[in-house]
Order: C-alpha cells, then sequence, then structure tokens
C-alpha cells in the first residue's frame, strides 16, 4: 500500500505511515546540522537570500545539494512582499536553477505575486527539471496558465478552506502534489479532502500521488 507522501514540510518529527520531505533554508548552521539520511530539500529562500552573500551561500549550496538524500532544490523562488528586490531575487533564483539543472534535481518554488516574472524566467533559461510550485492557492486561470508553461502544483491546506482551490483540483488531469509546508494541519486530512474532491478512494489518491512522486525520481 502507497504511503501518505509529503512533498514540502517544515516539520522536522516524521509521521508514522508518511514519507515527507523536509524543506531547509540554507544557513552557515545548516552545513553542520544537515540530515543525512531522510529526505529533504534545501535551498535560498527569498525571504532569506542576500544576494551579497550570493558566492558563499551558493558555495555551501553546491556541496549539500549533492547528497543523495536531498531529493529538491528549495524552496526557493520570487516574492514581491518580502525580501530583496525583485531583481536580487531573480539573480538568486537563476544561480539555483542551473545547480537544478546541472544536478537534474527538481525544484520546489515559492511564488508571492511574481507569477509573470516566474513564467518569464522560465521561458528565458528553458531548464528541464521540473518546477513545482509549493502551496498554490490561486484561480483555474492561473492553475492553467502555469501548467501551459511546463509548472506543477502542490496544494496544501488551501484545499480545505477555499472553493476556488478545490475547484482547480476537481478540473485538473495533470499530476499534482500535496504538502502540509509549516501548517499543523495532518497530510490525512489533506489527502481525505482531495480524494472526496476527486470523488475517488483515499488508496486510489495514495496511488496517483505515489506515481506521481515516481515520475519526478522522488522516490
Amino acid at each position: 500500500m502507497s504511503p501518505f507522501l509529503d512533498i514540502h514540510t517544515h516539520k522536522t518529527r516524521q509521521q508514522q505511515g508518511v514519507l515527507a520531505i523536509q524543506s531547509i533554508s540554507l544557513s552557515e548552521s545548516t552545513f553542520l546540522a544537515m540530515p543525512k539520511t531522510k529526505p529533504i530539500s534545501i535551498g535560498i529562500h527569498p525571504w532569506y537570500g542576500k544576494l551579497g552573500e550570493l558566492a558563499k551561500s551558493l558555495k555551501y549550496l553546491n556541496v549539500l545539494a549533492r547528497q543523495n538524500n536531498v531529493k529538491l532544490l528549495g524552496e526557493c523562488g520570487l516574492d514581491k512582499l518580502r525580501g530583496e528586490t525583485m531583481e536580487s531575487q531573480i539573480k538568486m533564483l537563476e544561480v539555483q536553477i542551473a545547480l537544478a539543472e546541472e544536478l537534474q534535481k527538481p525544484l520546489i518554488l515559492h511564488c508571492v505575486k511574481a507569477f509573470d516574472e516566474l513564467i518569464a524566467l522560465k521561458k528565458r533559461l528553458q531548464p528541464t527539471v521540473p518546477m513545482i510550485i509549493h502551496g498554490f492557492n490561486k484561480k483555474q486561470e492561473m492553475a492553467q496558465q502555469l501548467v501551459s508553461q511546463g509548472f506543477y502544483l502542490s496544494f496544501g491546506a488551501a484545499v480545505l478552506k477555499s472553493e476556488e482551490v478545490a475547484l482547480v483540483l476537481e478540473k485538473t488531469d495533470n499530476p499534482f502534489f500535496l504538502e502540509t509546508d509549516d501548517g499543523e494541519i495532518d497530510i490525512v486530512d489533506i489527502y481525505t479532502k482531495v480524494a472526496e474532491i476527486k470523488k475517488i478512494s483515499l488508496d486510489k489518491l495514495k496511488d496517483i500521488i505515489f506515481a506521481n512522486w515516481k515520475e519526478l525520481g522522488l522516490l
């Protein structure tokens, strides 16, 4: 039987019956405290990244991202409400996309009010690795635009409270992922709601998400 799969969480404790990828933001202390076995993602978060420290950060990231248990690069991305200027954030994201391409590891992306810039960056760089928008909580039109540009969508707690997000999930035939992010919600509750939205059994949904992970080389 397929486990419950959480593609993006900030929780450190592993839950029985759940396989989760813990997201870690790069810092100097990260270098010493990096888990060596459990699945993780690591990247320069747009909230905390500093362009003036990019060379040093990239040196650490270039080493850490090569660990076998690092399944994704990120979360990284763009945020118009927090962090350095958009120009600086784009430069920091560019180098992480380049590293992901070199290592052939997918990216898990944070994006706030900067989807136009993210789409333009993808068109310009044309990366081959999968790019996953985490915590998607926008309308159907945005979902269609992102999917048409080759992005994957990951859904979290928004599925429990937003009819618009539920509609996106109901209509999608594209591979998608589920996550808990930094919330207290249980991944099982998210699965249960999504199975209800998709009108399928919980076991069928678990098999679908398992296949989506496998397609991206996360298993």
